[in-house]
C-alpha cells in the first residue's frame, strides 16, 4: 500500500502540513525561515501556486494553496525537492550552526533508511492533502494554521508570529510573503 497521500480533485484547493524527519526544528534562524519564504514566493510567481494561508513553524509547514495548472503533487514535490537541497547546503555552509554535525548526522541517518534518498533526507515524505470542499473546512484550517503558534507557546496573538499568514489576514500585511486573498 503506497504511503503517498493523493490530491483527489487537482484544481481544488488543499490543506497540507510536511515536517522535517524526525520532526528537528530547523527553523529557528532568519536564513532559514527566509529560504523557505523565498520558495514559496518563488512557486506562486513562477509555478502557479495559489497561497490562501501558511504557517512556518519549527519542524513542520501548514499550507493551504490551490495548483493554477492542475498539479498540486508536482508542485509540492518540486517545493520540497528544491527546498531540502538548499537547506542542507544552507546548514552545511553556516559557520553559527552550533547543531550543524547533529543535524547532518539525522538527516542523513534518515536518508539510509530511505531507498529513494541518495544521502540525506530532509523532510517527511508524507503530505496527507485535504481537500477544502467548503467555505466552513477553509475557516477551520485557517484558524488552525494561525493558531498554531499559540498552541505551542510561542506567542499569544497569532498575528505576532512573523511567519504565518494571520498577518496578511489581519491587517493586509504582505511584508513576508504575499499571499492570494481575493
Amino acid at each position: 500500500m503506497s504511503r503517498k497521500y493523493k490530491f483527489g480533485d487537482k484544481t481544488g484547493a488543499y490543506f497540507i502540513s510536511f515536517a522535517t524527519v524526525y520532526w528537528i526544528d530547523v527553523f529557528t534562524r532568519d536564513e532559514y525561515f527566509g529560504n523557505i519564504i523565498e520558495s514559496l514566493d518563488y512557486c506562486r510567481k513562477n509555478k502557479g501556486m495559489e497561497i490562501y494561508g501558511y504557517c512556518i513553524m519549527p519542524s513542520h509547514i501548514h499550507l493551504i494553496f490551490r495548483s493554477e495548472n492542475g498539479d498540486p503533487s508536482g508542485i509540492i514535490r518540486d517545493f520540497k525537492g528544491f527546498t531540502s537541497r538548499k537547506m542542507l547546503k544552507t546548514i552545511e555552509e553556516n559557520p553559527q550552526e552550533s547543531r550543524k554535525e547533529w543535524m547532518l548526522w539525522m538527516f542523513e541517518r534518515a536518508g539510509k533508511k530511505n531507498s529513494n534518498v541518495k544521502l540525506r533526507q530532509f523532510w517527511q515524505q508524507n503530505n496527507n492533502p485535504i481537500e477544502i470542499w467548503s467555505f466552513k473546512v477553509f475557516e477551520q484550517k485557517l484558524n488552525y494554521i494561525h493558531n498554531n503558534p499559540i498552541e505551542t507557546g510561542f506567542v499569544t496573538n497569532p498575528v505576532d508570529w512573523k511567519y504565518s499568514s494571520a498577518r496578511n489576514y489581519s491587517d493586509n500585511d504582505q511584508t513576508v510573503l504575499e499571499i492570494d486573498i481575493n
